[in-house]
């Protein structure tokens, strides 16, 4: 069974459930922490799909994890840039589909990249697209795009306005506590690929959970942790729902486009870190 296949993600989840754990959407744990403790005994997994690219392959991991009981946020970004383009079928419909599963539909933001980092330019924008998405989902979560080549981080339009006078109830890089939930995303294609991501990395946490020993390359690696009992009792894990196929051609592709990829966002990393120190 190759790693990162359709079939390796239904045995994560699986083994997930065999080791106790809920499987939850990211609108779940913000709901659930309004009224219970964020430190429940209780054993969860935060399910997030950013749908960065190729939505039809999010179709299937959500018929996956509907065949299993699970709810997962699906997040999806508005196109413009051509991340969707090919696609068989359209954004809505196939936002439909997912949300006919019982899933979370949600805004994958990144409106200060596409307007140039003009902040009062975004703000309309992300509003235009909330509306938008809210056509076909109840959207109540939203979360940022990395765009790993751009120099404008998404966050930063939090600075001046707030999402929740717009009936949002989170974003999880700002709503979630991960002093109590571990964050695995597969990013880069491995489980421990934020030591090359830009922003889809959570400081400080990350290095205090590395340290422990909480760091896997392969899925594979990862279900055995589980089923050794390694993981806590609170997780999210963010996946990419285009780097999961049976098709091996389109993993193949998937593979060399990601090995690219890594080495860009090792060089814009390593760049970072030189003007960091030079500037200090």
């Amino acid at each position: 069974m190759r790693d990162f296949s359709l079939d390796i993600y239904r045995e994560l989840l699986e083994t997930l459930q065999k080791q106790g754990y809920e499987l939850i959407s990211y609108k779940d744990y913000c709901r659930k922490s309004k009224v219970e403790s964020r430190k429940s005994k209780d054993k969860f997994v935060i399910l997030r799909h950013d749908v960065d690219a190729k939505p039809e392959n999010s179709l299937q991991t959500a018929q996956i994890e509907h065949s299993l009981g699970a709810k997962a946020s699906y997040y999806f970004r508005t196109g413009e840039s051509g991340c969707y383009k090919g696609s068989k079928l359209s954004l809505p419909e196939i936002i439909r589909a997912i949300a006919a599963l019982g899933h979370e539909i949600g805004y994958h933001y990144e409106d200060m990249s596409l307007c140039g980092g003009d902040i009062d330019a975004a703000w309309s924008h992300f509003q235009t697209w909330l509306d938008y998405f809210r056509q076909y989902y109840a959207v109540e979560t939203i979360c940022m795009h990395g765009a790993p080549t751009s120099k404008w981080d998404s966050k930063d339009l939090w600075q001046k306005y707030d999402y929740k006078t717009l009936g949002i109830i989170g974003e999880p890089y700002l709503d979630t506590d991960f002093s109590d939930v571990f964050y695995l995303t597969d990013t880069g294609r491995c489980w421990d690929g934020y030591k090359v991501s830009v922003r889809d990395k959570i400081p400080h946490y990350q290095d205090e959970w590395t340290a422990k020993g909480l760091s896997w390359h392969a899925t594979f690696q990862l279900i055995e942790a589980i089923e050794q009992g390694l993981l806590p009792a609170h997780v999210m894990i963010t996946s990419h729902p285009q780097r999961w196929t049976n098709n091996t051609k389109e993993w193949y592709k998937e593979l060399i486009a990601q090995t690219i990829k890594n080495g860009i966002k090792f060089c814009i990393n390593r760049r970072s870190r030189i003007y960091c120190a030079e500037t200090h």
